[in-house]
């Protein structure tokens, strides 16, 4: 692959979403803000805007629902073809090794991409849904923009497409200053995606996610610059001291207390962002309070992004420090993550929150897997990051259009789903059962990875791993209760457009697929596996 090939697939999964996100945010300027429509008044008081369910009609499509499309694909395909180079030929670099991409990264992006045109297929079906329950409203608008389309519709598809921007740098680049900032653009983003709505809870959770996360990165940042400074103290150039293939060859140079504390500080802080203890309690709120679309990619991306981060400094720190240091550190946050999923799932009574917990519980694996850090474990860690992704992703946006259908979050209130809305339901009650481990669905075949790596890693992280199963099983317990109670009973049909499902059912696929083999993937998985040090 030529340099200018690499440069430009390495720059257009960030570029292409840039560039959609200003055609969307130039499209809004153009739109007016409609009048306020006072609410009819009766002999009783005003009438409430309340939940409504779909409309009878089909909702009319317009090329700008689907522009977003473009973003996922490119990603996708540019992701597959560095998966081909980096395999082949080894990491590829471009702009003075600004970014760079190793199987790792060819990994992510596939990920990211996957997920991303799951959650920006089912956006326009989703969207619809909302006007159509009174949380949306009509624009007034000029230029021959779409009916229907106001400037809060353009403003959620420009910041969506800036969120995959930012996840995209954050994968590519080999700078670690530069992930940084990528990881904190997610959060800026990606707050005003949480108070999409504007209601009271919506924007408390806003606010509560800017500020942990906020916090979060800031642990994160300290830990770079201790990094920086000992990579300086070390004797490496200034420009390159952030520099990860640098800092990995030079690790054993490294001041092991300084190291120390910075890697202290990088998992807490990137771990904020990664949904694990202790700065983990904005994840509920914001991924229940946030549009669908955009808590599949939280949950399914953006956490997984976060800890990509993590497994970067891993590679460093066991250089510098031997692996015992971020075994014993992992092992811990993981531990406590999946004990405190796993009580509050017991106790949850909101199917949205109930997702996010479970988030914090494959994260928890992952983390686990981490720690224990032989190659199958790794591996192992690597596929449940696309498994999780693809059956999370699918689990939020159906949830989307049952809140849709039902007007409610609370599981006490939903009951005969799979015959209201058979097609919406069937791929929830999928995507929970992937979630809990089945099979053919891939997380089956990565947490038997994990827990096989567990107990052979030796007696230590074998106890680890059997405290972190039986709590999987309370988790597995939470889960299956209460999507029965959800799925299960009579009910009158109320789903009229089953076809807006098309791409849970794509996600659905590809989770069994990858749970039957891995296929082209496998030569992938195992560079990866070697890239963040599964030797």
């Amino acid at each position: 692959m030529s340099p200018t090939a690499a440069a430009l697939l390495l720059t257009a999964p960030a570029a292409t979403p840039l560039v959609v996100a200003g055609a969307y945010a130039l499209a809004g300027l153009r739109t007016r803000r409609p009048a306020a429509v006072p609410a009819p008044v009766t002999a009783k008081g005003p009438v409430l805007v309340a939940e409504a369910p779909a409309p009878e009609e089909a909702p009319e499509r317009h090329p700008a629902d689907w522009a977003a499309l473009l973003s996922p694909v490119v990603i996708l395909l540019c992701g597959s073809l560095l998966a081909a180079a980096v395999v082949d030929d080894g990491p590829r670099t471009a702009y003075s090794g600004l970014l760079r991409a190793d199987a790792l990264t060819a990994w992510m992006l596939l990920v990211v991409g996957a997920v991303a045109l799951i959650a920006c297929g089912s956006a326009p079906a989703y969207l619809a849904g909302e006007r159509a329950a009174g949380r949306a409203g009509d624009a007034t608008v000029t230029g021959g923009s779409p009916p229907g389309r106001d400037r809060e519709w353009w403003s959620y598809h420009a910041l969506v497409q800036a969120f995959l921007a930012a996840m995209c740098l954050a994968v590519v680049t080999a700078n670690l200053g530069v992930l940084w900032v990528a990881v904190e653009a997610t959060t800026i983003v990606t707050a005003f995606l949480v108070g999409h709505r504007h209601t009271r809870t919506s924007v408390e959770a806003a606010w509560k996610y800017v500020v942990i996360c906020s916090a979060g990165i800031a642990l994160a940042f300290l830990g770079t610059v201790l990094i920086y400074y000992a990579a300086r103290q070390a004797g490496i150039a200034e420009a390159w001291a952030l520099d990860w293939p640098t800092l990995v060859a030079h690790a054993d140079r490294l001041d092991p207390a300084v190291t120390r504390l910075g890697i202290s500080l990088i998992v807490l802080g990137f771990g904020a962002k990664a949904g694990l203890v202790p700065l983990h309690a904005w994840l509920p709120d914001a991924h229940s309070q946030a549009p669908a679309p955009v808590s599949a990619l939280m949950s399914g991306v953006l956490l997984s992004v976060a800890f990509a981060a993590i497994l970067r400094y891993r590679v460093i720190a066991d250089a510098a420090l031997g692996p015992d240091f971020t075994r014993v550190l992992l092992t811990g946050i993981a531990l406590l993550t999946l004990a405190l999923a796993a009580g509050l799932l017991l106790a949850q009574r909101d199917y949205k929150r109930m997702l996010a917990y479970s988030s914090m519980e494959h994260m928890s694996l992952i983390a686990l897997a981490a720690a224990i850090g032989s190659p199958l474990a790794l591996s192992a860690a690597l596929l449940h990051i696309a498994g999780h992704g693809l059956a999370k992703s699918v689990a939020f946006c159906a949830s989307g259009r049952i809140l849709q259908i039902t007007g409610t979050a609370r599981i006490g209130r939903v009951r005969g789903l799979l015959a209201r809305a058979p097609a919406t339901a069937g791929a929830f009650g999928f995507a929970v059962v992937a979630l809990m481990a089945f099979p053919p669905f891939s997380l089956f075949a990565s947490e038997l990875g994990i827990a096989r790596a567990g107990f052979a890693a030796g007696p230590g992280l074998g106890w680890a791993t059997a405290v972190a199963l039986l709590l999987v099983l309370v988790a597995f317990a939470a889960l299956a209760a209460r999507t029965a109670r959800m799925l299960l009973g009579p009910g009158t049909p109320a789903e009229h457009h089953p076809a807006t499902v098309w791409p849970l059912l794509v996600g659905l696929a590809a989770c069994a697929a990858l749970g039957v083999a891995t296929g082209p993937l496998t030569d992938l998985l195992d560079a990866a596996t070697q890239a963040i040090g599964g030797h």
